[in-house]
């Protein structure tokens, strides 16, 4: 049974809390990469069987597989998946930004080019449930922002096969190769390379807690997206809402794993109690449901309060991953919003269609982190160079200042770098 709150019975900064886990992910992954970076294809191979129970003598996949993905996709969902890939390719071309050249002073040019990282390496999960839309959400972006080798990778099932929706996915979004590969072990083949797995220079996407462990570790040797936690949604709903509906969109994310958040933040003790009787009556409807009730049985909140600019300002405190604002008017509050990772704007917008369709992306900041950062865009895959031009006559009006200034900070190399010139 999901925990309802009276506003102000507890801490914002507990609302996303979560249990930590019993095991130490970070000295298990810091063995994998290890191993990893001393052995190869061979470790990989090993941790493959010894994970993901598939005996692999390559880890590329073909082009024959890829074919032979598409086959069983089926029409339909590849109709689907190239409308929403079009849908996220036309709203991530409006993130591109130009190079700029500034010549406003005479004999002086300065500027800012605007280049794609080289590689950039993408991570899809595997495991309890695969995610096609994750591979059109990171790699669509990438393409778009002219990086020149797409790598992906993707744990295999026990069959030695990649899901072929996922396979069919990579195809639509134009990823380069995909490699067999999951786990910490795959962003440290990545981050560091093998005979089969090339370099690369930014890794992208969403995993489990030993995927996000080792991204954090190789963080500085490659660039990396975030350290994604576990999922988690908050709900502002006033009393015009349907009880039902509301439970419907707290599972979506409940559903993920059991440590998802699923949180409602209302203004009617109504629909907080109707909401959570319905939690009861849909959690037993569903497929996952085991996930679906120790995330709501553990982490999920109903929060009541006083009024909807309130529960707007909680929202503000937690900066929630996905914030769906379902009211009939959620234009009236989209300026006061300050801190989420992605938007959902009145009562017909379930964060499934930014999972899937709308455009969006849906690789977001989560554990408070959309205070500070972003979701996945195209400017993750690009890099800014500047660049600076003075004719001698140029420096000349400047140097002495330079030096100047070097010299209050202690450096005379510095201020004599400038002054050299100036004879």
């Amino acid at each position: 049974m999901i925990t309802t709150y009276k506003y102000g019975e507890v801490e914002n900064s507990q609302i996303f809390s979560r249990a930590s886990d019993s095991f130490n992910v970070e000295d298990i992954v810091t063995d994998i990469i290890a191993n990893v970076r001393a052995r190869g294809d061979e470790a990989i191979l090993e941790y493959c069987e010894k994970f993901d129970k598939a005996k692999l003598t390559t880890l590329e996949v073909s082009e024959e597989e890829i074919e032979e993905a598409f086959a069983l996709t089926g029409e339909e969902l590849i109709g689907i998946m190239r409308e929403a890939a079009a849908n996220i390719r036309e709203f991530h071309e409006k993130q591109v930004k130009n190079s700029f050249i500034i010549s406003e002073r005479e004999g002086v040019i300065m500027g800012q080019k605007v280049t794609a990282v080289e590689k950039a390496g993408i991570y899809v999960p595997g495991g309890t449930a695969a995610y096609p839309s994750s591979v059109l959400m990171n790699a669509i972006p990438a393409k778009i922002a002219g990086v020149g080798e797409i790598v992906m990778v993707t744990p295999p099932g026990a069959n030695g096969k990649v899901n072929p929706d996922i396979l069919t996915a990579a195809k639509i979004a134009g990823v380069d190769r995909i490699f067999k590969i999951g786990g910490a072990q795959a962003v440290a083949a990545l981050a560091y390379g093998t005979k089969s797995v090339p370099k690369v220079d930014k890794i992208t996407g969403p995993g489990n807690a030993f995927v996000a462990e080792a991204k954090r570790q190789v963080f500085g040797l490659v660039s990396i997206d975030m350290i994604a936690g576990p999922s988690e949604i908050l709900v502002v709903a006033d009393s015009t809402n349907s009880a039902e509906v509301v439970a419907a969109d707290m599972l979506s994310q409940a559903e993920h794993d059991k440590n998802a958040s699923a949180v409602l933040v209302t203004d009617s003790e109504e629909l907080a109690k109707a909401v959570s009787l319905e939690l009861e009556r849909q959690i037993d409807l569903l497929p996952r449901k085991e996930i679906a009730r120790t995330s709501i049985d553990n982490n999920g909140k109903i929060i009541i309060s006083n009024n909807l600019l309130e529960a707007i300002d909680i929202a503000n405190e937690i900066a929630p991953e996905h914030l769906e604002i379902c009211v009939d008017n959620p234009f009236e509050y989209l300026d006061k919003i300050k801190h989420a990772g992605s938007i959902f704007m009145g009562k017909n917008c379930p964060e499934a269609l930014g999972d899937y369709f709308a455009g969006p992306n849906h690789v977001l900041p989560t554990s408070g982190t959309a205070r500070f950062s972003s979701p996945l865009s195209v400017d993750d895959f690009v890099k800014k160079t500047q660049f600076t031009y003075f004719t001698e006559d140029a420096l000349k009006k400047v140097g002495d200042k330079v030096a100047v200034f070097a010299e209050r900070e202690g450096l005379s190399a510095h201020a004599r770098s400038a002054t050299v010139r100036l004879k």
